[in-house]
């Protein structure tokens, strides 16, 4: 429902800029910019992916030995729960599922700070690529330039998309 309500009000928005505008009897130029691949084709963009894909592999390597250990654990478990005691066998269970426990929450930990790694990486591309956009949309004359992932938008005209523009100027430094 609300993603509705926010698709209805950015749709009334929008007319209602068109309309405004064309009250003005100014040509109308609308651009579109896929930030997502603008930001990836970027050398900045690029760097920062690598970066990031780098402390990915970084936190798999950290979190490997525990699965590693888990499956050891379970291995033994399954093939001694037979010969062991009941105390014992309860022991063994015990680990395994406090082994578990510190394998989700070190999860949680990892993901939550590759989250925050993530955006400070992609907060200053983002910032300087709306200065970007900025800077093309008034070099070359628009009336507004829209993100290809805006709600509502479901096609536009390839003619449109200005994003290998903002790319170019965002690599030669805005």
């Amino acid at each position: 429902m609300k993603c509705i309500n926010k698709t209805v009000l950015i749709i009334l928005f929008v007319a209602t800029l068109f309309w405004s505008l064309a009250a003005q009897d100014a040509p109308i130029k609308i651009g579109v910019v896929d930030v997502e691949q603008a930001i990836l084709a970027t050398t900045d963009g690029k760097k920062a992916r690598e970066e990031f894909q780098q402390k990915e592999k970084n936190a798999r390597n950290e979190i490997l030995p525990l699965y590693e250990k888990a499956k050891a654990l379970q291995e033994e478990l399954e093939g001694k729960k037979y010969v062991l005691s009941e105390e014992a066998l309860f022991e063994k269970q015990t680990d395994m599922l406090e082994l578990r426990n510190k394998i989700e929450n070190k999860t949680k930990e990892l993901q939550g700070d590759l989250k925050i790694q993530q955006g400070k990486l992609e907060a200053p591309l983002k910032a300087k690529l709306v200065r970007v956009v900025e800077k093309v949309g008034r070099d070359r004359g628009f009336t507004v330039i829209l993100a290809r992932d805006t709600p509502g938008i479901i096609y536009t005209r390839e003619a449109l998309d200005i994003t290998d523009d903002v790319v170019t100027r965002f690599n030669s430094g805005g």
